[in-house]
């Protein structure tokens, strides 16, 4: 069985999924920048992230994957 998302979307923040098990997790932030960081940063400690972009209230736009730097170490 499926479950429910027990949290409204709110218009204009950035969505991305942290897949885990037993289930995913969705996280937002209000500003591009401070999405992007974060989405670089579980990328960056080995996490399956998916980037979902921004909510407009019916639909997600801007949902171009940003670019992962490669780590230097």
């Amino acid at each position: 069985m499926r479950s429910k998302k027990n949290f409204a979307m709110g218009k204009g923040k950035y969505y991305f999924t942290v897949k885990s098990v037993p289930n995913n997790i969705t996280i937002f932030r209000k500003t591009k920048e401070a999405a992007v960081e974060a989405f670089r940063s579980y990328k960056s400690v080995g996490k399956e992230v998916e980037w979902l972009g921004r909510w407009d209230g019916k639909k997600f736009t801007e949902s171009t994957v940003p670019e992962v730097q490669a780590s230097n170490a």
